[in-house]
């Protein structure tokens, strides 16, 4: 009876998690697609304006802070198909090459027209829509209206209803960045005595690592773009900015991070350098873990200035004290890192 009650509080203490972190965003759209249609009949729409009750829904169903690009590409990407299905209607009659054309001159615009960094084949799905209609005329009118008058009202509510919070967001991912980075740094030395499968498991770490990286740095360009039209944020916009900048540091970290974890897969168990390993593993970790607290200090807003200082030191000390090939190829990522920090 206890393990099925203990169940069934897990069960509740899910929903209720799912609940409190998706249903501010399904909330947003609900609102959002209910007055965008609402709108269109207001403005004379003579039919169900599906068109515009759309926009709300697409723009606002990835990360809401996006919304503002994601509407205006799809009304752009709506006009523009609309366009080019009337114009090759009015040129070619409907056939098998006339429709291949229509896809192919829509994929082509959607090249110029990017949606999210990638091809809009919004273009070619709405010009398609266009060639496919009984009545293209009709159709492409109600749909470059109704489109853009969805777009306007996602536009307009999209900032005011349960915004997103960027500073509390880029706050959890600065922080992430930070703990990826330290691990990148401290388990790479760590891999180095640890053997070679230690050390090529520890490169798939840091390859993941990277990749999150990338990702937070997406996030935070974004975040930062968004506070433009985010007029119940704006005390936050400075520190916003700045946290966008700090991530955008990490990730170029990622390169030195990746170039340690290659270095130390590539020399792990070499027999032939045994005596070099031997001693690189005694210096390694701590020049690792004296840099992770320059990096950690510079990603959390901190002077740096002492923690960088610090790691410098260590870093000549470690060089005068030995130069041989392999611990000049295993400090250079170390290097490279604290030549960054350096950067304004």
């Amino acid at each position: 009876m206890t393990d099925l009650a203990e169940a069934r509080a897990s069960r509740a203490g899910r929903v209720r998690e799912l609940v409190r972190t998706e249903g501010p965003a399904a909330a947003r759209i609900v609102v959002t697609v209910a007055v965008a249609w609402q709108v269109a009949l207001w403005l004379g729409a003579d039919q169900p304006p599906v068109y515009a009750a759309v926009v709300p829904l697409v723009a606002l169903r990835g990360d809401p802070m996006t919304a503002l690009g994601t509407s205006l590409q799809r009304t752009l990407g709506v006009v523009a198909g609309v366009v080019i299905g009337m114009v090759v209607l009015n040129v070619l009659r409907p056939s098998t090459a006339a429709l291949a054309l229509v896809v192919a001159l829509g994929l082509a615009v959607g090249m110029v027209l990017r949606a999210g960094g990638g091809l809009n084949i919004q273009v070619a799905a709405s010009s398609l829509l266009v060639f496919a209609s009984t009545s293209p005329d009709s159709y492409a009118l109600h749909r470059v209206w109704e489109t853009g008058a969805g777009a306007v009202v996602t536009i307009l509510l999209a900032p005011l209803l349960w915004p997103p919070d960027p500073h509390r967001l880029l706050t959890a991912i600065a922080d992430d960045c930070r703990a990826r980075l330290t691990r990148t740094l401290t388990g790479s030395a760590a891999a180095l005595g640890a053997g070679p499968a230690a050390a090529r498991d520890n490169l798939t770490l840091v390859n993941a690592h990277v990749e999150a990286i990338h990702a937070s740095a997406t996030r935070a360009r974004e975040a930062e773009r968004a506070m433009r039209f985010n007029p119940l944020r704006r005390r936050h916009r400075e520190a916003v900015r700045l946290q966008s900048r700090h991530i955008a540091t990490a990730d170029r970290l990622t390169a030195h991070g990746a170039s340690l974890a290659r270095e130390v897969a590539a020399l792990a168990g070499r027999e032939d350098l045994a005596p070099d390993l031997a001693r690189v593993r005694h210096r390694l970790p701590e020049l690792a873990a004296v840099t992770a607290r320059a990096v950690e200090a510079t990603l959390s807003g901190e002077d740096p200035r002492p923690a960088v200082t610090t790691a410098r030191n260590h870093l000549d000390a470690y060089a005068r004290s030995d130069s041989r090939p392999l611990a000049v190829a295993l400090r250079r990522p170390f290097y490279q890192c604290l030549n960054d920090l350096d950067q304004p």
